[in-house]
């Protein structure tokens, strides 16, 4: 197909086109921008010629994986939006234990591929995520504790630079490029193929999942937080908090990745927390235990979610993470889901100038979220959002910079400054300048080049 003088290898949509509404639309149902022209990249050649075209045309540039990012930054308005969904493969060498992975694969695909071999990655909690977004922001997952973040098991990027040039970025070939692409976000460029480290992880794992009254629930999270301390790395600590059918109900427990038999021992002391009013423990395959958090109808939800690192999770902050942000342990509907994480392990031995990806310090990461249908709860549902996030400021380290919202990121460079400590964002502003002076890729958690 040809627009303008460009030739594409795949499909090209402009808003009178069949199946222009079902490309624009992502993971929030709040996004609601039309672009002028999409572009469904059957590789990279297409990817090329489309930032080339957007430059020539004057359009703003937004890069679409899995959609799952809650501010939209993939629908530019009157823009030239690079959809990289079709780039959906996954190719894995089980002997070298390497996976080759499109930028628009999601981590479903990925998981499906090296499991075939009893292999896997770091690779989320959710399988419709977008590959792309989630390892260049950094990437949380069950394997985080035993083998880093998704972001430290990449070997090499192929970008397609702001330049139309495509280059690749590893440890050996632009390690300046490499370092800011391992948590730098989507600011240098278009990356359209991840090599990924592989691990022997087999294919088993359990899920210990316990239910507490939450006004009974401090001194089981005192407990539990102890517990993470000295877990196995194989284990990784979850709390929740949110609404049951006689009012808010706190769950802890853990994720484990191998052996079911090895994470049973940990199921004494978690008893040992106190009485719960329910219990669960369950072995999932892996891939079951990828997919358990995954939703359908996700696009018609309107979302809304506040991020924070802990360092520190005293008693305080139990009662405010409790609170969700009310004033009592009240059933308020409009109270956001509030649940926890626990880092730590593989993730800590990094070292901390290895990467852009900052706060590798983190015990916990804290995530607060609603999803809901009427337009006219927005105001009251982001409002208690941003409640729950700031009744946990005061002990918070700092922010995911996946996590970050369009109201931070709205701010000039607040945000990002919770996102990266201040040496590293001098770093990534030179890399920024060197890759992308005119700020060509700013739809997203933006770091600008130097004036």
């Amino acid at each position: 197909m040809t627009t303008t003088a460009t030739r594409f290898d795949g499909q090209v949509l402009t808003p009178a086109d069949p199946g222009y509404d079902a490309a624009r639309t992502v993971w929030n149902a709040m996004v609601d921008r039309r672009p002028r022209m999409i572009v469904r990249a059957a590789g990279v050649g297409d990817v090329v010629a489309a930032v080339r075209l957007a430059r020539e045309l004057g359009l703003e540039i937004g890069v679409r994986c899995g959609g799952h990012n809650a501010a939209g930054f993939a629908v530019p308005e009157d823009g030239l939006m690079i959809d990289l969904t079709p780039m959906g493969g996954v190719r894995v060498d089980p002997v070298r234990r390497l996976a080759r992975v499109q930028g628009g694969a999601l981590l479903g695909a990925l998981d499906r591929a090296a499991q075939a071999y009893g292999l896997a990655t770091t690779a989320g909690n959710v399988s419709h995520t977008g590959v792309g977004g989630l390892t260049l922001g950094g990437g949380m997952g069950w394997l985080a504790r035993q083998y880093g973040l998704a972001c430290d098991n990449v070997v090499s990027y192929t970008v397609v630079t702001a330049d139309g040039e495509v280059v690749t970025a590893s440890r050996g070939e632009n390690p300046e490029l490499f370092w800011g692409l391992r948590g730098g976000g989507g600011n240098f460029g278009i990356v359209t193929e991840f090599e990924f480290r592989l691990h022997h992880t087999g294919t088993r794992t359990l899920v210990a999942e316990f239910d507490f009254r939450a006004e009974d629930a401090v001194p089981v999270l005192e407990g539990w937080r102890d517990l993470n301390a000295v877990a196995p790395r194989q284990a990784t600590f979850t709390a929740d908090v949110g609404s049951g059918p006689g009012g808010p109900i706190a769950t802890v427990g853990f994720v484990w990745v191998g052996e079911p038999e090895e994470g049973r021992r940990l199921l004494p002391a978690m008893r040992a927390l106190g009485r719960p009013i329910g219990a669960r423990v369950t072995t999932p395959s892996y891939l079951e235990l990828q997919t358990r958090n995954d939703t359908t109808g996700g696009h018609a939800y309107r979302r809304y979610s506040k991020g924070l690192y802990l360092r520190r999770f005293p008693v305080e902050a139990i009662e405010a993470f409790l609170l969700r942000g009310g004033s009592d342990l009240s059933d308020d509907p409009f109270l956001p889901a509030s649940g926890l994480q626990a880092h730590g392990g593989a993730i800590d031995d990094v070292p901390d100038a290895d990467a852009a990806f900052s706060h590798r310090g983190t015990m916990v990461e804290f995530g607060a979220g609603s999803r809901w249908s009427d337009a006219a709860e927005d105001e009251a549902r982001m409002g208690a959002a941003r409640a729950a996030g700031a009744v946990l400021e005061p002990y918070a380290s700092g922010v995911y910079v996946n996590s970050l919202t369009a109201d931070e990121l709205a701010d000039g460079r607040r945000g990002v400054r919770r996102a990266y400590s201040a040496e590293k964002l001098a770093r990534l502003t030179a890399l920024k300048t060197a890759y992308d002076p005119a700020n060509v890729f700013h739809l997203n958690q933006n770091i600008r080049p130097s004036q």
